[in-house]
C-alpha cells in the first residue's frame, strides 16, 4: 500500500503546527510591536520554508524510491559521513526530543483540568502512538488523517472567532508606519528565529517519499500545498491573537493563545472557562504532531541502519514493510528524555546542529544533477543560495548567543562521528 498526497500533506501540516505558533508572539512583541512587522516576520518565515519545500520536492523526486530524507540527500549529494551525522543527530534531537517536548507541553496545557498522573497519561499516549504505527501504512494513514483533522478543526474554530467576534478596545493591532524603524534592526532578526522554529517540519513528507503513491507528482503537491497552507494559517493566527489582547498583556508571555482567546472572545462564546478550552484544544492538537514525528523518525533510522553493520538490528522491516524496531528505538529514547528533566538542554544543544544539517541537505541539491522526471525547483540555484545565506546567519547567531550549548551539540556530533568507522564482524 502507498499513501495519498493528502496523507503526506497531513504529515507536513502536523509536523509544522505544534506549540511554536501559539507561543512565539509574546517574545516577538517584547521587541517588535508594529503589526506590519509581525506579519512580515511570518511571511518571511513562510518564504524560507517554501524555498526549502521546493528544494526537497526536487531532491525527493530525484530519490523517489528511497525513504530517509536528509540522510539520503546528504549522503549521496555531499558525502556518506555527513549523511550519517545527520541521521545520528535526527535520532535524538530531530525526532525523539520533539515528541518528548510536545508531551511535556501537553501536560502543562492539561494541568488546569486537575487530571491526576499526567505524566502517566503522556507515557501511555507515546506508547499507543508507537503501537499504532507498528502494523500497517493504512493504520498509520488513518490515524494521522484523523488527528490532523482535529488539529485543523481547532485552528478553524480559532480563525472563525477572529472573524465573527468583535475586537477588544486597546488591542495590540497597530497599523502605523513605525514598522519602518523596526524591520532593519537586530531585534527583528532575533524575532525571525522564533518564526523559523515554528516553521520547522516543512520537509516531513520527503522523509517517506518511497511510501507515497506516484511521488513524482504527489510529493511536490504535499510539500508545497502543506507549507503554503501553514503559512496562511500562521499569519492569520497572529492577527487573531493581536485582536483580542493588548501589547502589555501579551509581551514576554508564553501562553499567548490562552491569554488572548481565553478572555473576552471565548468568554462571550463559552463562558468564563474559555481559557481552559483553549488549553485543551492546544493539548489535543499536539497528538497529530507527536504521531508525525514517530512515523517519520523510524524511517530515517531504519534507512541509515541498512548501510551500517553497527545499526543493522534496527534496519529490519516487518512483513508489512514497517520499521518496527526503529520505531520502538525512538519511542524508548523519547521516554528516557521525558523523564530526564533535561529537554530544554537537549533542545538548545541540538538546535545548532539540526540547523546545520538542514543547511547541508539544501546544499546537497547544488551537487545533485537534475534528471528527467525530477520536480524542477524554480530559480535553481539562487533560491538555495538565499536559504544557505540566511541559515549561516542563524547558525552564527546561535553560536554567538549560545556558545556552550552549540559546542556541546557539536561534541555530541563528534561522538556519533566516531561510530561511523565501527564495523562489527569485520
Amino acid at each position: 500500500m502507498k499513501i495519498s498526497w493528502r496523507t503526506a500533506c497531513a504529515l507536513v501540516i502536523s509536523n509544522m503546527v505544534g506549540t511554536g505558533v501559539f507561543t512565539s508572539l509574546g517574545f516577538q512583541l517584547a521587541v517588535v510591536q508594529n503589526t506590519w512587522s509581525i506579519v512580515l516576520l511570518w511571511v518571511l518565515g513562510g518564504v524560507l520554508a517554501l524555498i526549502g519545500a521546493f528544494t526537497f520536492a526536487e531532491l525527493g523526486t530525484h530519490y523517489a524510491h528511497e525513504n530517509g530524507g536528509d540522510y539520503v540527500f546528504i549522503s549521496k549529494g555531499l558525502h556518506p559521513f555527513l549523511g550519517y551525522l545527520s541521521a545520528w543527530v535526527s535520532l535524538v534531537g530531530g525526532f525523539a526530543a520533539p515528541v518528548a517536548i510536545a508531551g511535556k507541553a501537553m501536560e502543562s496545557y492539561l494541568a488546569p483540568f486537575g487530571i491526576p498522573n499526567l505524566r502517566l497519561l503522556t507515557v501511555v499516549l507515546v506508547l499507543l502512538i508507537g503501537l499504532l504505527h507498528s502494523f500497517s501504512l493504512r493504520q498509520s494513514s488513518v490515524f494521522q488523517n484523523v488527528t490532523t483533522l482535529v488539529k485543523i478543526g481547532f485552528i478553524a474554530a480559532i480563525l472563525a472567532i477572529g472573524v465573527f467576534v468583535a475586537a477588544i478596545p486597546g488591542n495590540a493591532l497597530r497599523w502605523d508606519t513605525s514598522y519602518q524603524a523596526e524591520v532593519f534592526t537586530s531585534p527583528f532578526a532575533v524575532s525571525l528565529l522564533y518564526v523559523t522554529y515554528a516553521y520547522t517540519g516543512w520537509n516531513a513528507a520527503a522523509y517517506i517519499v518511497a511510501e507515497i503513491r506516484d511521488p513524482r507528482r504527489n510529493l511536490p503537491r504535499a510539500l508545497l500545498l502543506g507549507t503554503l497552507g501553514v503559512a496562511v494559517i500562521y499569519v492569520s493566527l497572529q492577527l487573531v491573537l493581536l485582536k483580542f489582547a493588548s501589547v502589555a498583556q501579551l509581551q514576554g508571555q508564553v501562553d499567548v493563545a490562552v491569554i488572548s482567546l481565553g478572555g473576552t472572545p471565548l468568554a462571550n462564546v463559552l463562558g468564563t472557562s474559555g481559557g481552559r478550552w483553549v488549553s485543551a484544544g492546544i493539548a489535543f492538537q499536539l497528538i497529530a504532531t507527536m504521531s508525525s514525528y514517530v512515523w517519520i523518525g523510524g524511517r530515517v533510522t531504519q534507512r541509515m541502519a541498512q548501510d551500517f553493520p553497527l545499526w543493522h538490528f534496527f534496519g529490519k522491516q516487518s512483513a508489512q514493510q514497517i520499521p518496527v524496531r526503529a520505531i520502538w528505538l525512538q519511542v524508548g529514547i523519547t521516554l528516557l528524555l521525558l523523564f530526564s528533566g533535561t529537554l530544554e538542554q537537549v533542545l538548545l544543544c541540538t538546535s545548532f546542529v539540526l540547523q546545520l544539517m538542514g543547511t547541508l541537505a539544501v546544499a546537497s541539491l547544488l551537487r545533485t544533477p537534475r534528471q528527467p522526471g525530477d520536480f524542477p525547483s524554480p530559480w535553481r540555484p539562487w533560491l538555495q543560495w538565499a536559504y544557505i545565506t540566511f541559515s549561516l546567519f542563524v547558525l552564527g547567531f546561535i553560536l554567538t548567543d549560545r556558545p556552550r550549548e552549540s559546542l556541546i551539540g557539536l561534541a555530541v556530533v563528534a561522538v556519533g562521528g566516531a561510530t561511523y568507522w565501527l564495523r562489527p564482524g569485520r
